[in-house]
């Protein structure tokens, strides 16, 4: 079989399963066991139950990502930051924005070169620039999506 991989961004609280099901999906729960757990969100709205384990190993606080999530994040059109930066407004995007002049004499016609995605970042200076990661960006931990 194929493998997949999903990245979503989901709201959820702790709940345990008997809470959830007789507050939010109104129905009797007649089990004596009520697993620990959590009451989802998805972006659709949708909600449901996860017990604690499964929800444990697919999801993390969105307030400490890694820099794999994030770039995940920057794929679905999110703006993302490191803890540190978010207080001095600076933040990275991805851009889809088309160059139509290169500045390269050895380059006379840019129409034949395919342009592509890049990462931008808007500076604490309120300037917009092309970013790199450092080893340091690319093993942090404390990757943010700004909402």
């Amino acid at each position: 079989m194929k493998k997949y991989l999903g990245v979503k961004i989901v709201e959820a609280e702790p709940m345990n399963q008997r809470t959830f099901f007789e507050t939010v999906k109104n129905q009797l729960y007649d089990s004596e066991i009520s697993a620990l757990g959590y009451k989802v969100v998805y972006p659709d709205g949708y909600v449901s139950w996860s017990p604690k384990d499964v929800f444990e190993n697919a999801y993390r606080a969105i307030d400490g990502l890694t820099f794999g999530l994030a770039l995940e994040a920057l794929k679905q059109g999110k703006r993302v930051c490191r803890l540190g930066w978010n207080g001095k407004g600076m933040w990275l995007v991805l851009c889809d924005f088309k160059c139509d002049t290169i500045i390269m004499p050895e380059i006379r016609d840019s129409a034949q070169y395919k342009k592509l995605p890049w990462i931008g970042m808007k500076t604490a200076n309120n300037e917009f620039v092309p970013w790199l990661a450092s080893q340091t960006d690319m093993l942090a931990d404390d990757w943010q999506i700004i909402e």
